[in-house]
């Protein structure tokens, strides 16, 4: 058990949940078995879902009967006490019994339990929560997606260090490109504390990443661009506009081609290059958004996915541990 990855799991946030939950324990485990779960819930519930699927060698179940509801303000999620799972599983973070921590519950909720109990990395003022998403070459980082409405210049900047270095512990072989969303790709363009961050990140000397100036949205998935970095009321926008998009894309697609004889006849034709397109734009495929800046990593899954999208944020847990992201941003810094 000591050369595994130990992952602190809140067993009984999200939808349909602890089910989800362990099927999606299940189903990573069957592909990469160097995990060991503390899952933090209720103990009958979770052994009814468990039963004989997974051997007593990589989990250990932490019972408790109180939880985060996902009606829950922050406020109230820290009032209801310290044996909910969610707090449980953080604290366990805290206390260097696990590695990692992974949730589907109350964001907000999950941002505040996490800054109660963890400590900041030393020189970083405010915490980003970051997310995966998909682009013509690969995958993107990009963040501040909603933790802070409001930056500064050295909040933006941190973003740009944190946001490479997680970059650097999932794809250890690539240096990003950086770059600040903006509404143009002039120097001039922008509010002021944009137009800061840019000569401070211009003058930066790095070898973890390459400032490339400004990003505009419709920029965003080209490839050339690894860290995409903004306040978090600017990403929170970008990204659900591009959940958005890529909704209504792959619905009216669907729709076009199952909709009249020729439709269904091209979708047979094209029945592989359309399972390639869809899985392409799977959300599933990226779920596990990451706060970074605290002193230990908190991940945070869509309360709405399923057991596949589960099972995807336990491999982004596993690799950033394997890629020492916090020894990687604390060097950084």
């Amino acid at each position: 058990m000591s050369d595994l990855i130990k992952i602190a799991i809140d067993a009984m946030g999200g939808d349909n949940s602890p089910k989800k939950i362990i099927d999606g324990i299940i189903h990573h485990h069957s592909k990469k078995n160097d995990n060991y779960f503390l899952i933090f819930g209720n103990k009958d519930e979770i052994q009814e879902h468990l039963k004989n699927r997974l051997n007593k060698d990589f989990y250990k179940i932490i019972h408790t009967e109180n939880f985060v509801k996902s009606t829950d303000s922050p406020l109230e999620a820290a009032k209801r006490g310290k044996d909910t799972s969610m707090w449980l599983a953080v604290e366990s973070v805290k206390k260097k019994e696990a590695d990692i921590i992974i949730s589907a519950g109350n964001t907000g909720a999950l941002l505040v339990i996490a800054k109660l109990n963890l400590k900041m990395i030393e020189n970083i003022d405010k915490p980003a929560l970051s997310a995966l998403w998909p682009n013509r070459k690969g995958m993107s980082v990009v963040l501040d997606l909603g933790a802070n409405i409001e930056c500064s210049a050295k909040n933006l900047v941190d973003f740009s260090i944190m946001g490479s270095s997680l970059y650097k512990s999932l794809y250890p072989n690539d240096k990003p490109n950086v770059a600040l969303l903006n509404i143009g790709s002039e120097e001039l363009k922008g509010n002021e504390i944009i137009k800061e961050t840019f000569q401070i990140l211009n003058k930066k000397k790095s070898n973890d990443f390459n400032f490339s100036g400004y990003i505009e949205g419709n920029e965003l998935m080209n490839g050339e661009v690894n860290v995409i970095v903004s306040d978090g009321f600017t990403g929170n926008v970008a990204l659900k506009t591009a959940e958005g998009t890529a909704n209504f894309i792959t619905s009216e697609l669907k729709k076009a081609l199952t909709g009249n004889l020729v439709g269904k006849i091209s979708s047979l034709l094209n029945f592989f290059n359309l399972k390639k397109f869809k899985k392409r734009l799977d959300p599933r495929q990226y779920n596990g958004a990451i706060f970074i800046g605290l002193d230990s990593p908190v991940v945070k899954s869509h309360g709405g996915t399923d057991l596949i999208g589960f099972a995807n944020s336990l491999d982004v847990c596993n690799k950033i541990v394997k890629g020492d992201l916090i020894k990687k941003i604390k060097y950084n810094i």
